[in-house]
């Protein structure tokens, strides 16, 4: 069995302190960005796919990297993994805020996405080992509670960062709490891990799997930069070497996990769970869902800035009331639940989500008021789906694997979040830079005028249309830029909603879930 550890009341709840601290600078980092993003892109002269990158890597090395660590904390310590993964995310985070160029900013996001991967792992197999019965519910309670505040919380403290102080100061806040964590785990967390697993590792099917999904996400955001199939010079693209690439070898990692399973050998995950129906089409929905939320949330707020005249701050305050949907929502769905069952919530969840971004996408710009209703209702959405999809998916999983399954759907999302960037990132910087042509073609511009133009709009994401505003002589070519990029939001947010009506559509390929018994 697994490792189990009894301590005092006060040092159990000192290491769910320390794990909330970790948790919340993880979960934080992937969304306190997106509204700085405008502000370095201007800062630091990001281009467009470095905008993306900036963004996708973390998720992606994230999604690549977290079973693997998972297992080097079942069999080497979870607390060596979680104060290991705070390391290196202390040390992405102060290279991130002193970044002088794209190069490094990027990589410094690199080196946060393995430090996540390390601590989130380590926590909930160190919550199963320290917390029992109704302590136990309590400290998931606390959990899932950071995880939703800290994914809400993001957006408004960089927002706040980036207006007041600088953008550079949502990396460093990152240190003296990571700090406070390392102090509260070394003198509070026991050492726990598993005794009972396979001893090893499976190093090549992490090898695989990390470049597949890396050929496939650089083929998807690199498009914009070298085309699909050419570039400008004539020669081939390197895009569509990548993607067949990246496929291929994700090909390779599913024939080598299944050698390796016949076998009985360690393995990166089983992917016999995917036999799971549950399992199958939950992660699925999970990971469409992801594709659509990230996308959109990178989306907003460079058209929020770019053509809209909000602030950072004001950004921030605006997506604040999405956090306020969720938290309205979250008190209500343990009765919801109880009503009308898990997978109805979720649908439920899910078409909330879908029809406000929708919404979206048929009212920009909007008046302000329009968006916070929207992005509320989106909100109370999550609120619904996310907690509750999890739990429809791990429904049929057996108890000995439902480690490895919350791991895994977790990774699924992960990757999700990775793709919604690359691929609605590139659908708004495309349609952003068409549409600036198109349109500045009608004025009537030098040509060469119109090229400069273009090439500075399509390498800031939109970002230098309010300073393009400033100049009377090229304020006429902001108005077409801005124009561009609010059609380019819609266009993004539209097929943002169509792709969360398809994780709606998923989630009916799954069979009935029995509902939970009632504690006793």
């Amino acid at each position: 069995m697994p490792q189990d550890v009894t301590l005092t009341p006060r040092r159990k709840w000192t290491a769910m302190a320390a794990i909330a601290l970790g948790v919340s600078l993880v979960i934080m980092d992937a969304t306190i960005v997106n509204v700085a993003l405008p502000v370095v892109i201007d800062d630091l002269s990001l281009n467009a796919t470095q905008a993306q990158w900036m963004n996708a890597v973390y998720a992606l090395v994230f999604a690549a990297l977290m079973l693997t660590f998972g297992r080097l904390a079942d069999l080497y310590g979870r607390k060596l993994l979680f104060l290991l993964g705070m390391g290196l995310f202390g040390i992405g985070s102060l290279v991130a805020g002193s970044a002088t160029g794209p190069a490094m900013l990027i990589g410094a996001r690199l080196v946060q996405g393995i430090g996540a991967a390390a601590i989130l792992p380590s926590t909930l197999s160190t919550l199963n080992a320290l917390f029992f019965g109704r302590e136990r519910g309590i400290a998931f309670a606390i959990y899932g509670s950071t995880i939703g505040g800290m994914a809400a919380v993001g957006p408004l403290v960089g927002g706040w960062l980036a207006t007041d102080v600088s953008w550079r100061w949502a990396f460093w806040l990152n240190l003296p709490f990571l700090v406070l964590a390392v102090i509260l785990t070394l003198t509070a967390m026991p050492e726990t891990r598993d005794t009972t697993i396979q001893r090893g590792l499976d190093l090549v099917g992490t090898a695989l799997a990390s470049a597949g999904l890396a050929g496939i996400v650089f083929g998807l955001i690199e498009a914009s930069e070298y085309g699909w199939w050419k570039q400008d010079s004539g020669s081939i693209s390197p895009v569509p070497i990548a993607l067949v690439g990246g496929t291929l070898l994700v090909g390779v990692f599913v024939w080598w996990e299944r050698r390796r399973e016949q076998r009985n050998q360690v393995v990166l995950t089983h992917l016999g769970l995917f036999g799971i129906r549950s399992f199958r089409y939950g992660a699925i929905a999970a990971l469409i869902v992801a594709l659509g939320e990230f996308g959109m949330l990178f989306a907003l707020p460079l058209v929020l800035q770019g053509a809209m005249s909000y602030s950072a701050l004001g950004t921030g305050w605006l997506i604040l009331s999405l956090a306020a949907g969720t938290f309205v929502m979250s008190g209500a769905v343990p009765q919801i639940t109880n009503k009308i069952g898990q997978t109805a919530v979720v649908r439920i969840g899910l078409g909330l989500e879908a029809v406000a971004i929708l919404g979206l996408a048929a009212v920009l710009p909007g008046k302000p008021w329009q968006l916070a209703l929207l992005l509320f209702v989106y909100g109370a959405g999550v609120g619904m789906a996310t907690a509750q999809l999890t739990s429809v998916i791990l429904s049929q999983v057996p108890v000995a694997r439902s480690g490895e399954a919350s791991g895994l759907q977790t990774t699924v999302r992960q990757l999700g979040s990775a793709l919604g960037v690359a691929l609605l990132g590139g659908l708004l910087i495309t349609s952003l830079t068409t549409g600036t042509e198109d349109g500045l073609a009608k004025t009537g511009m030098p040509a060469s005028v119109q090229s400069r133009i273009v090439d500075v709009v399509h390498g800031s994401v939109g970002a230098a249309i309010p300073s393009l505003e400033k100049s009377p002589q090229t304020a006429p070519a902001a108005k077409v830029a801005s124009d561009a990029l609010i059609s380019a939001a819609r266009a993004t947010t539209g097929v943002a909603g169509g792709v969360l009506m398809l994780g709606l559509l998923a989630t009916f390929m799954i069979p009935k879930v029995p509902e939970p018994a009632e504690a006793t």
